[in-house]
């Protein structure tokens, strides 16, 4: 799986979790707070994301990515570990 179809995954979430961000254009550097989703949206969207990639990781760790780009590169990054 490449970054761009997690990043795809991230936004098509997004959009089930905050309908009004299916017009949205979504950029990399894009944050979930600033697209309008509050801590229970932005755990929603990240569980499920978590569910579909079929990865664990532990809160904490997740809690130092600042937007959707980077969200998308650390489950990519998780995503190769788990393949060797």
């Amino acid at each position: 799986m490449t970054r761009d179809e997690i990043f795809n995954i991230i936004k098509n979430h997004s959009c089930e979790v905050i309908p009004e961000l299916v017009s949205h254009q979504f950029l990399p550097h894009d944050r979930l707070t600033d697209l309008g989703a509050n801590s229970v949206d932005r755990a929603e969207i990240v569980m499920m994301t978590l569910e579909a990639l079929d990865l664990q990781i532990p809160p904490a760790e997740l809690s130092a990515v600042r937007n959707i780009g980077e969200l998308a590169e650390m489950l990519y990054q998780r995503l190769q570990k788990s393949l060797f």
